[in-house]
């Protein structure tokens, strides 16, 4: 085998730790890449679960508690209905 000339052997040494530092920068950006990943997959995850707790904590609006006073009184007409009906059935009368 013809030996390398000085330069030759410098060239190819310096080929070598190029290759190297690629390969170990290649594979540290992988994990980077892998890291930042599960980091934004964390943080939509987080950001769903705030999202829900504020719908839950949200407080009634003006129409919601409207809503409520609705049914809430048409709910005291059929209770004052039902009340009337039983004191005929029971024969009692209640003012």
């Amino acid at each position: 085998m013809p030996r390398k000339s000085a330069g030759a052997q410098t060239a190819d040494t310096l080929r070598s730790a190029v290759d190297r530092t690629v390969q170990a920068t290649v594979g540290q950006a992988q994990l980077t890449r892998d890291r930042a990943q599960e980091l934004v997959d964390e943080l939509t995850g987080t950001a769903g679960r705030i999202r829900e707790t504020l719908d839950d904590l949200r407080l009634a609006s003006g129409e919601d508690v409207k809503s409520l006073g609705t049914r809430l009184d048409a709910l005291e007409k059929r209770v004052a209905g039902l009340e009337k009906a039983k004191g005929k059935a029971t024969g009692t009368s209640k003012s």
